[in-house]
């Protein structure tokens, strides 16, 4: 399936409210409403960190996006994050606590870490952390 550009998504954006707004019967934001549309628009940015447009584009594509990160100077969309690094393997010396950020370039068998902990995010971690927003 083809998607479409984000661009052009944004841009279909207020076309696609407004349809919505005139079948409900509501009018369009800016005709009477005035006040009560920007009040609605400030406390959805205040609350949520985005705009009520912002909140309807995040869940039509399923990314985290909103004009507070324009005026941030960042992207839109906020970028899929990346897995976590490996954290190092440290283990006990003399007197010591010593930590390998490789620990596959150690001659012999790995030494007991100091850390009871899983190396890896577990299924349910990964999954929590790719997920579509918003997360039903």
């Amino acid at each position: 399936m083809r998607r479409l550009s984000p661009l052009l998504s944004f841009a279909l954006l207020p076309v696609a409210l407004l349809a919505v707004l005139a079948m409900s019967g509501c009018g369009v934001p800016w005709a009477e409403p005035t006040g009560a549309y920007l009040g609605a628009e400030v406390a959805s940015v205040t609350i949520f960190g985005r705009g009520i447009g912002d909140l309807a584009y995040s869940a039509i594509t399923g990314h985290d996006c909103s004009v507070v990160r324009l005026e941030q100077g960042q992207t839109y969309c906020k970028p899929q994050e990346p897995p976590p690094a490996p954290p190092p393997l440290c283990t006990r010396s003399l007197g010591l606590v010593d930590c390998w950020s490789n620990p596959a370039g150690l001659n012999g068998p790995l030494p007991r870490g100091l850390a009871d902990g899983p190396n890896t995010l577990t299924p349910a971690q990964e999954s929590d952390r790719t997920a579509r927003w918003p997360k039903f």
